[in-house]
């Protein structure tokens, strides 16, 4: 169950929720988030999610040195993220590295965080169609705890600072 958004209340600032991947366009919702952040007063969350599987206790040593390298690949991510973050509207972002189902993962982040007022998805344009997240959140979007903005992975930074 998700708490209550607190980010316009006395002591609180909003969020806007970013998720970092390996798409193309993760970019376009940092541009976007950050430059929210700036107009709203607010802050960004950047989140990445390793997805997890089922680890044989036979491999366990293999499995520890992959989830090892999945961190520092997801450091790397969100490192390269954060500076484009700051770049753009000289923010220092939240980071936040969760294992596991993605959709769990992002709803137990929302929940841990009143503040977060919305989330920010880029969409790709290409004809393997939006992306993943945006497909697996698609058939929430009616139960959502957040409002959720979609962003045109086509959009330059001057049609997104016109619309933001």
């Amino acid at each position: 169950m998700t708490s209550k958004r607190r980010c316009f209340e006395p002591g609180h600032k909003p969020k806007c929720l970013v998720i970092v991947d390996d798409t193309a366009e993760w970019d376009r919702a940092v541009y976007y988030a950050s430059r929210w952040a700036i107009r709203a007063g607010g802050g960004v969350v950047m989140l990445r999610i390793i997805e997890t599987e089922e680890q044989n206790q036979q491999w366990l040593g293999v499995a520890e040195i992959m989830r090892a390298e999945a961190h520092e690949a997801a450091n790397a991510a969100l490192d390269r993220a954060a500076g484009r973050a700051n770049g753009i509207a000289a923010i220092t972002p939240e980071r936040v590295i969760r294992e596991g189902n993605p959709m769990e993962q992002l709803l137990d982040v929302i929940d841990a965080d009143p503040d977060i007022a919305m989330l920010v998805l880029a969409a790709n344009s290409g004809a393997e169609g939006p992306g993943p997240l945006i497909v697996l959140l698609a058939n929430a979007v009616g139960t959502f705890p957040i409002p959720l903005t979609v962003i045109s992975g086509e959009l330059s930074d001057q049609s997104i600072d016109a619309l933001s």
